[in-house]
């Protein structure tokens, strides 16, 4: 199993770094035609209006959108959720529309407002440390969604189908049990 990490921008070296100690091969996903050689992708967190936009100048908008409406699993976390959100409520920018949620932006405050905490994540035996950077806040979803985790009675990390998407950055600790998840979904 071979799992793209999308590399247009934001923190996918650590995602990269995270999937590779799990024993898997990682390709960086720059072009559409890099889709056609992974099982999966993950969309890192970074700054999703910049991720959207270089996505339509290099033409893996489409592609990537059409391949997760055939089954294609993919994995969004912070920015990467935003992309995947069918609405981004406090911010016009476009996404790719193929989890319903509707999110709001930067929620949980600014950079330097960021934190860490434990959470309860369905399945996990053991809390989760999950680390908040600038993170999107789920303010709606649909009833097809699953909520695998809150935080605060919001959803941080939810899944339809074969789209997983997180709130808080997974890759930024040690725990391997989120990404392991992914590649569950992925199997």
């Amino acid at each position: 199993m071979k799992i793209g990490v999308s590399g247009i921008q934001g923190d996918f070296r650590e995602h990269k770094q995270m999937l590779e100690r799990l024993g898997v091969e990682v390709l960086i996903v720059r072009k559409p035609e890099d889709l056609d050689e992974v099982s999966g992708l993950v969309i890192p967190g970074g700054e999703s209006t910049t991720m959207i936009k270089i996505m339509r100048m290099v033409n893996l908008y489409e592609k990537l959108r059409e391949r997760i409406s055939n089954g294609f699993p993919v994995f969004g976390t912070c920015a990467g959720m935003i992309l995947l959100s069918k609405e981004v409520v406090n911010f016009k920018q476009d996404s790719l529309k193929v989890i319903d949620i509707k999110v709001e932006r930067n929620a949980y405050g600014r950079q330097v407002d960021s934190f860490e905490t434990e959470v309860e994540i369905k399945g996990f035996k053991k809390p989760y440390k999950a680390v908040f950077i600038r993170a999107p806040k789920v303010v709606d979803y649909g009833n097809n969604v699953e909520v695998l985790s809150t935080y605060e009675n919001s959803p941080i990390l939810l899944r339809q189908k074969n789209v997983l998407v997180a709130s808080f950055h997974p890759e930024l600790t040690d725990d391997t049990r989120v990404h392991e998840y992914f590649l569950n979904m992925v199997k």
